[in-house]
């Protein structure tokens, strides 16, 4: 599509996207970069550093390094209480390639206290260095890892969930369905949290109507980040990458599924939980209106996101047993 003829979103966006907005258009231009991905990474890890100030203290903070099949992988444990009725296991966001824990933290520690559990971060490794599937493995190896030495850790695993935003959703629902195929047990998964995630669709109507400059979201853009998680050579259609190639008619958690108005991945979450729908697998979709993709990180200055959290947080309680 061309350019000329996308919605200008800009113009439609609720006023707190408007505050974010006009806040990065303040900021001093960066200094040009050289596009490899070290520099990406460099500027990415920069721009978090201001809407991770003012995160809730934590009850515990600890950094683990766990052995994988693909070397160590660094986890943060955050422990909002000294007892913890279950672990949610946190997935960042950032296209596959760029993204870390101190990117996520702040959402990662709200996500702990509103939910009272124990939230476990995972510093999985990034495209294009490691492709596809590899952060699925390193992922479901760190699982199974805590499940066999919670006792050592601290942490309760006898109830777990998912959660992460953008490339870190799929990697939820990926990796809870690479765990159901391969029959591996790391405690029962009680709930997904899924905010504004891809799954797979390569030509929707939102990924022709929005994307942009303002959201690193253009239509290249997308290509490239697939490109680099998939390889060029990769297929789009397999399985774990484009998850409605899999079966999504039977054994999957709950899922809570959030999606923001003017995302190009809109469609993906809609057309996830029609699925859901249409196979009584038990779900709850909420679209936050006037949002731009990657809303949740500026919940410093936006209530909608504090508030997308808190509704993440409240879905995972309600699939909790006592």
């Amino acid at each position: 599509m061309k350019t000329e003829n996308k919605i200008k979103v800009l113009d439609l966006i609720s006023p707190e996207m408007g505050e974010v907005m006009n806040f990065y258009a303040s900021l001093t231009p960066a200094e040009p970069s050289d596009g490899s991905y070290q520099a990406i990474r460099k500027a990415y890890n920069e721009d978090r550093k201001y809407w991770n100030e003012h995160a809730p203290n934590m009850h515990r903070i600890e950094d683990v390094f766990i052995p994988t099949t693909h070397g160590e992988i660094l986890t943060r444990i955050l422990q909002p209480t000294k007892k913890s009725p279950a672990t949610l296991f946190y997935l960042h966001g950032g296209g596959f390639i760029v993204g870390n824990l101190d990117t996520h933290e702040r959402i990662m520690r709200l996500l702990a206290l509103y939910t009272d559990c124990t939230v476990i971060g995972i510093d999985y490794s990034l495209s294009p260095e490691a492709p596809y599937p590899q952060a699925i493995q390193e992922i479901s190896e760190v699982c199974q890892y805590f499940y066999q030495n919670a006792k050592q850790h601290d942490v309760n695993m006898n109830q777990i969930g998912f959660a992460g935003d953008s490339a870190g959703a799929m990697l939820s629902l990926a990796t809870t369905l690479w765990l159901r195929d391969n029959q591996i047990h790391c405690g029962k998964i009680s709930a997904l949290l899924l905010w504004y995630g891809l799954y797979g669709l390569q030509d929707s109507v939102s990924r022709q109507l929005y994307g942009g400059d303002w959201d690193g979201l253009s239509q290249q853009d997308l290509i490239d980040y697939d490109n680099a998680y998939l390889t060029e050579s990769g297929s789009r259609e397999a399985p774990y990458y484009c998850l409605f190639n899999n079966d999504l008619t039977q054994n999957i958690p709950p899922c809570f599924i959030a999606s923001a108005e003017y995302d190009p991945l809109l469609d993906d979450s809609i057309a996830l939980y029609r699925t859901f729908e249409a196979h009584n697998i038990s779900h709850e979709y909420k679209m936050y209106s006037g949002t731009l993709h990657a809303f949740l990180h500026y919940s410093r200055m936006m209530k909608t996101a504090d508030n997308a959290i808190r509704d993440g947080a409240n879905y995972f309680i309600k699939y909790l047993t006592q």
